[in-house]
């Protein structure tokens, strides 16, 4: 394997990983958000009151966008990893 091959795998691996991600931190991030805006309008300083909703969205997300995860991490080891294997 030559460098150039490398370093593009290593890339390809590293898009696939943030693209997966995307989905859990964007909500995690919205409802963090909307959590710590109604904290401050309300002045309910509860640390619960952040962990419980947030962990709740990230499992809806999670559950929700599985098939996607699942279909781009078996397509990137179809056609990158095991191709490399085979290969040499």
């Amino acid at each position: 394997m030559n460098e150039a091959l490398f370093y593009d795998t290593l890339r390809q691996g590293l898009w696939i990983s943030a693209m997966i991600s995307m989905p859990i931190l964007g909500v995690a991030l919205v409802t963090g958000l909307a959590i710590g805006l109604f904290q401050a309008l309300t002045s309910i300083q509860e640390m619960t009151l952040t962990f419980v909703p947030k962990l709740g969205a990230i499992i809806i997300v999670f559950w929700v966008s599985m098939s996607f995860m699942t279909e781009r991490l078996v397509s990137f080891f179809q056609d990158w990893i095991i191709p490399l294997i085979v290969g040499g």
